[in-house]
């Protein structure tokens, strides 16, 4: 990889470690990424340079760092939402008002418009319409026959329902939403490709939101809004003036993109099931080492490629000796907080029996994926379904045959050829 020898001026007492080029490669099936590897092995910080944007970033691949950097308000994600970072993604417009890129206490604000709608008891209230979503699904593929794609029959159309449910898209708009979505977490199509993805899906949600705000369908605000949907409640935060409607739309894309994520995790899960006899022997002799289980392989699969959004230090930080100054861009890797042996002994093997609980899959901190109830609701309702209702499931195909997606940054099979 490539190394920069130039040192800072004004922190000529401290030789910085030099940057390594973190190139988007293609990765095999559920592999651990090699150069993410590498570094972990070079950290606990470490500098790295990603195919877009400018310069270079402070990469933490220790647990305890990436705990510390994710809850400490000297980063910010406003900061980097306006600065040209180095990054995966070949395209970079920040919508004003985005959840993802705020910092308390607009962070708040954006995130409580929409709180009613993920909470335990929306869950609860949701999963009995869930499995029906899924047992409909199910009992299309049963009445084919096998064999069938699970990805294309089973693993994407239920999540983008249960999303679409949560968010209030009527049925037949769904699909529209859905090809929006796929292209605009590609890194394959371009900038241009996924800017007219966002426009689309953006535009969609405006008029969506501005409908809801005009004719004041949620009750009172939300005041029993766990009912409501999340286009709704935000329909009633923009007519009370709580949030802006640029603000409301930014806060319903990226949960509408989300719902891309449970399609891809459990289609990794479903291939390390498929692809290791013993944890699927384990899975259907002890339904009770589920939820455990469940946890261990939210730990231990690459959910993405690369590194999520980066954060600017507004203040100089020492980590661990290294002086991050203010103004230098940082990157966290959850996916290497996973693997910290410190946390995780042995932690390239999949155990059922430790405990996973605290791995940081969804994120931590401010940041905490909003969505995360829900979609640990459809992983067990996936899991729980399939293997019941198709004791023999098992892959069509060898196991290195299983396409995966390349150059997008939520990994998982393009699909997952099975029978019965």
């Amino acid at each position: 990889m490539a190394e920069e020898t130039s040192t800072l001026a004004e922190r000529p007492e401290q030789p910085l470690p030099p940057v390594r080029d973190w190139p988007a490669g293609e990765l095999n099936a559920t592999e651990f990424e090699p150069v993410l590897a590498e570094l972990m092995r070079e950290g606990p910080l470490t500098r790295i340079r990603l195919p877009y944007g400018e310069g270079w970033a402070w990469l933490a691949t220790r647990y305890a760092d990436v705990k510390m950097i994710t809850n400490d308000p000297r980063f910010s994600r406003r900061e980097a939402s306006v600065r040209q970072v180095t990054r995966l993604a070949p395209h970079f417009a920040p919508r004003p008002g985005a959840l993802a890129w705020a910092d308390q206490r607009d962070h708040n604000r954006l995130r409580n418009a929409v709180s009613a709608a993920y909470t335990v008891s929306a869950v609860k209230r949701l999963r009995p319409r869930a499995q029906e979503m899924l047992d409909a699904l199910v009992d299309g593929t049963v009445a084919d026959g096998p064999p069938a794609d699970l990805v294309e029959r089973v693993l994407e159309p239920f999540p983008i329902n249960v999303v679409c449910e949560v968010m209030g898209v009527p049925v037949d708009e769904r699909q529209k939403l859905h090809d929006w979505t796929r292209e605009i977490i590609s890194t394959a199509g371009g900038a241009e490709a996924s800017e007219q993805a966002k426009k689309g899906l953006f535009g969609w949600i405006g008029e969506a939101v501005r409908e809801r705000s005009e004719s004041g369908s949620e009750s009172d605000g939300g005041s029993n809004g766990d009912s409501e949907d999340v286009l709704s409640l935000l329909g009633g935060a923009v007519r009370r003036g709580e949030l802006g409607l640029e603000e409301a739309i930014s806060v319903a894309g990226p949960l509408q993109i989300g719902g891309e994520a449970v399609t891809n995790n459990s289609g990794q899960m479903f291939y390390l099931l498929l692809t290791r006899p013993d944890l699927l022997a384990r899975f259907r002799d002890d339904p009770a080492s589920r939820p455990a289980g469940i946890e261990e392989l939210l730990r231990h699969i690459p959910h993405r490629a690369a590194v999520g959004l980066p954060r600017i230090a507004t203040q100089d930080v020492d980590i661990h000796g290294t002086l991050v100054s203010a103004g230098d861009a940082v990157y966290v890797s959850y996916l290497a907080a996973n693997r910290d042996p410190d946390v995780f002994p042995d932690p390239d093997r999949i155990d059922f029996d430790r405990d996973a609980g605290a791995h940081v899959s969804f994120g931590n901190g401010p940041h905490f994926c909003t969505g995360a109830v829900f979609s640990r609701m459809q992983i067990e309702l996936l899991i729980d379904t399939l293997l019941e209702r198709l004791p023999g499931l098992r892959l069509a195909v060898p196991a290195d045959q299983v396409p995966f997606r390349q150059r997008t940054m939520i990994r998982g099979p393009v699909a997952l050829p099975v029978t019965w």
